[in-house]
């Protein structure tokens, strides 16, 4: 074994920890060498998504170590970026996972102990509420404590900065280099001081709701048609505390709950794994739509910022909505109903991730709005709104991964204004005798059939980083020249910020301000292939994207199976 993974351990039996935290070291000792190694090789860093981790003991684990030296570490930048600040403030919120709480209680205690007034919500709370109440409040900071949709064993801490939004670079290695320099768990302030902290709920739930019902854009549709059955589950998780209320207030009557899944738990008894991009994760609420007679079916992720659905096809059966299908329908009607209020002005823009649908992009084009693309995750999303902020009005974003936003609000995806957008536009639809799935047919005839599916490689542990580093490598080193019999004819390389053209041989700078371990390859028949390591879980994904003209409704299947050929032509030939 490494020596440093034998310092690291040994580290945890001598310092100022815990005698159960010790004993539970010393138990990987004589026992799990490989689970020692697992918990010790590295230090939790800050990804995409934050701090992420399996809950246990050890540097490479959330526990109350972990969790107190990363909250010191961003107390100490915080003092360091607002040093003429009277008061610096941050707020907390924490979703249903096991010890979502108790890691909440010791981060604000520890921002308390250094001088730092807290706003801690009393109870479990979405994450676009905390993003809100950054807002609210002033503050230069937040913290949410989730590890959104991943499995139970999981927890995580997600930080934000005074927008409202994730921190980006520079604010993300700076807090990693301040947590680094908290070397000892007795450098962590963890007296709390009670008086710092305050409690926040209902109050800040009704300004928050009061913003997502003012993003309505079809009130008469609702009001003709709010007896549609929608069946909504929250996994679990605090998308229960505010969606169906906001459903209610938004004037549906008729939401069908799955009272099993209504229930707050870390331990998901009911699904296999919280992530409403898996169809199992919605079998159940989608058993009682079909016994309903319902009409929708939504579910939100532990942590209510991403939402996954099925509607009806032309059949009567539901189908699963990938996430490019849901946020090519949410910027389409966001996009269309802005056009028919005559509410586009020229000075409008939409934000989508570069591996999420070009579709987005054409229907951009079509209605004379911008269109920013950016990196994954929507701390990027957020950048643009803040650089654009009191310049261009933002209507919506999203991207693949089931997560979108409406309106500014907030500066992250949100699962309770898109449930509320989402059932909007199975009223509007309903106004027009139609249903969701003919809003997406219609959308595919006028502006082109892009149809994307995503395959996820795991690759755990330390030696599964290494295989997945070997894979880019190989990727970059030896790239196709070909892609289901069509010529590569564009390279992106985002780690290099270069587009190389097959073609030509001549390079292409990438306007994007840092850089990013993903590659893309276009063909000529427009296919795309982007290959990118996971910021959040330990996986390599791959993203195709095909398309094709869908001349009329009738020939949707018959292409959608072709297209459906053609993935897997690409995903044999890319993966072997």
């Amino acid at each position: 074994m490494d020596e440093i993974i034998k310092q690291r351990a040994a580290s945890w039996l001598t310092g100022n920890y815990d005698e159960e935290t010790k004993a539970q070291v010393q138990a990987l000792i004589a026992t799990n060498p490989k689970e020692l190694e697992e918990s010790f090789y590295k230090n939790l860093e800050f990804g995409t998504g934050g701090l992420r981790g399996i809950m246990g003991v050890g540097t490479n684990r959330m526990n109350k170590y972990t969790v107190g030296m990363a909250t010191q570490g961003l107390a100490n930048y915080l003092k360091q970026s607002f040093p003429n600040l009277p008061e610096i403030k941050v707020a907390i919120a924490y979703d249903c996972r096991n010890n979502s709480a108790y890691f909440a209680q010791i981060t604000a205690e520890v921002f308390s102990a250094n001088g730092i007034t807290v706003f801690l919500f009393e109870k479990l709370r979405p994450t676009p509420e905390l993003s809100f109440a950054i807002r609210h409040f002033g503050c230069q900071s937040g913290v949410v404590i989730t590890a959104s949709h991943n499995p139970k064993e999981y927890n995580g801490y997600k930080a934000y900065w005074d927008d409202g939004a994730q921190v980006i670079s520079p604010h993300d290695t700076n807090i990693i280099d301040e947590v680094l320099k908290i070397t000892n768990p007795s450098m962590v302030k963890f007296d709390g001081v009670v008086t710092n902290i305050k409690r926040i709920g209902k109050e800040i739930d009704e300004l928050y709701l009061e913003k997502v019902l003012s993003m309505g854009l079809s009130p008469e549709a609702i009001a003709t048609h709010n007896q549609l059955r929608i069946v909504y589950t929250p996994l679990h998780g605090t998308g229960v505390v505010l969606i169906p209320e906001a459903l209610r207030r938004k004037g549906f009557t008729n939401i069908i709950r799955v009272p099993e899944q209504d229930v707050n738990d870390g331990n998901f008894p009911t699904i296999e794994s919280p992530n409403p991009e898996e169809g199992t994760a919605l079998k159940m609420a989608i058993d009682k739509a079909i016994a309903a007679g319902a009409d929708l079916v939504m579910a939100s992720d532990p942590d209510a910022d991403r939402v996954g659905i099925a509607i009806r096809n032309d059949k009567k059966e539901f189908i699963l909505i990938n996430g490019n299908q849901t946020a090519s329908l949410l910027s389409y009607y966001l996009l269309r109903r802005w056009k028919e209020l005559g509410k586009i002005k020229g000075e409008e823009f939409i934000v989508k991730t570069i591996v999420s649908t070009d579709l987005i992009k054409v229907l951009a084009d079509h209605y004379g709005v911008a269109c920013y693309n950016v990196y994954t995750g929507f701390k990027y999303i957020a950048e643009i709104i803040r650089e654009q902020e009191g310049k261009t009005t933002f209507i919506g974003g999203g991207e693949e991964s089931y997560g979108y936003m409406v309106g500014d609000f907030v500066r992250d995806k949100d699962a309770v204004v898109v449930c509320c957008t989402l059932a909007e536009i199975a009223a509007w639809a309903a106004s027009q005798r139609k249903t969701m799935y003919d809003i997406l047919l219609d959308m595919y005839v006028e502006f082109g059939f892009f149809k994307e599916k995503l395959v996820s490689i795991t690759k755990k542990g330390k030696d599964g980083l290494e295989q997945i580093q070997q894979m880019m490598v190989k990727f970059r080193n030896e790239p196709p020249t070909s892609i289901d019999g069509s010529r590569v004819v564009l390279i992106h390389d985002y780690k290099t910020r270069e587009t190389i053209d097959m073609i030509t041989d001549l390079r292409h700078p990438i306007n994007m301000r840092e850089a990013s371990n993903v590659l893309q390859f276009i063909t000529q028949d427009g296919t795309i292939v982007s290959v990118r390591p996971s910021g959040t879980e330990p996986k390599i994904k791959f993203y195709f994207g095909v398309r094709t003209v869908l001349a009329s409704k009738a020939d949707y299947n018959r292409l959608d199976a072709e297209l459906d050929a053609k993935f897997e032509r690409i995903k044999t030939e890319m993966l072997g």
